[in-house]
């Protein structure tokens, strides 16, 4: 069984950090752990994605909306990381080098991925990002530094920059539009990158932090998609209030009034569900406490239930294709573990 790292390190570069940190582990009382079932289907899971990894280190789709190579492979390096592999640690490290690697290669001098749907830009640099900026945190690797860093500055130069989409960011790489969904995947790979020493402007933070107030939509606890357009949703609201936590505002009173509602409006097998517990379940887990533990046992029951087993692989399937569901069903299931930095308190 996994065990967990120690956190002096994340401790460590927290204290350094612009934006505030919580070090401790999560409470003895929580009593989240990862029981046996739910090890043997990250396990299945895990050989599920190493069975589906392309010759170039790349994971695609499969699924109707198109393939997406880098953003797929960003999730699928988190699902891994949140087991506890890594470039040179792990039972899957040569998977998790030759995916580092594939995002690495795509990287171009001006700080944007090769093969990308540009109409959808900036949400697959978000998500791939966010992966290399998790594995310079924990490898300090000299080859990513300098290629995260373009893709870090190309973020902070793509915030929008006036009116209701002030401190957001949309589907194209250029200041403009906003909405709450490209938005929390430009700050979750900030507050990453941050986390590892590169520079983040405070300012950048700062107007993120507005906009994602200004998604608030209601009396119910719930964010909606743009800022002050409704309706709310789950997973924008689950989008909102882990872009304000990663960014900080842990005891903000909306982020208590979204976990509520994110509890009300869970509902499994619907429209969306999968991505909207991307967000909500790191949300929830840093809230910790009694909160998690119930969260997590909802998602346990949930995703061990409808876990497809063939063999000795498991997975999960759904509209944007098995890889997507596995790997985010996967990093959920896993974070008992503790292991990705940018999840901690």
């Amino acid at each position: 069984m996994f065990q967990p790292p120690t956190f002096l390190l994340a401790c460590a570069l927290a204290l350094a950090l612009a934006i505030p940190a919580r070090c401790e582990e999560a409470p003895a009382t929580d009593n989240v752990v990862v029981d046996a079932p739910t090890e043997a289907i990250i396990t299945g899971a895990l050989r599920y994605l190493v069975s589906q990894q392309q010759t170039n280190g790349s994971w695609t789709a499969q699924g109707r909306k198109g393939d997406h190579p880098v953003a797929m492979t960003g999730y699928v390096l988190l699902a891994f990381m949140a087991a506890g592999n890594l470039p040179e640690e792990g039972d899957y490290a040569r998977q998790v080098s030759a995916g580092m690697q594939f995002l690495l290669d795509s990287l171009q001098p001006d700080g944007t991925y090769r093969g990308v749907d540009g109409s959808k830009y900036m949400y697959n640099h978000g998500i791939a990002t966010l992966a290399l900026a998790e594995l310079y945190g924990q490898t300090r690797s000299p080859a990513l530094r300098p290629k995260l860093e373009r893709a870090v500055k190309l973020i902070v130069s793509t915030q929008s920059e006036k009116g209701d989409n002030k401190g957001g960011w949309r589907y194209r790489p250029f200041p403009g539009d906003a909405d709450i969904s490209v938005t929390v995947m430009q700050v979750v790979a900030l507050r990453a990158a941050k986390n590892g020493g590169i520079e983040v402007p405070q300012q950048t933070i700062d107007d993120a932090i507005d906009y994602v107030r200004r998604c608030r939509f209601g009396g119910a606890g719930g964010f909606s998609y743009q800022a002050g357009r409704g309706p709310d949703g789950f997973a924008r609201t689950g989008a909102a209030i882990y872009s304000l936590q990663v960014c900080g505002q842990y005891d903000d009173p909306l982020v208590a009034a979204g976990s509520d509602y994110l509890f009300d409006k869970n509902k499994p097998n619907t429209q969306w569900w999968t991505y909207g517990c991307n967000y909500a379940s790191p949300a929830q887990y840093m809230i910790g406490g009694p909160t998690w533990k119930r969260w997590y046992g909802l998602m346990r029951d949930e995703l061990v239930r409808t876990a497809r087993r063939e063999g000795d692989l498991s997975y999960w399937n759904g509209d944007v294709g098995p890889v997507y569901c596995t790997a985010v069903h996967t990093t959920i299931l896993a974070m008992p573990w503790h292991y990705i930095p940018l999840y901690q308190r």
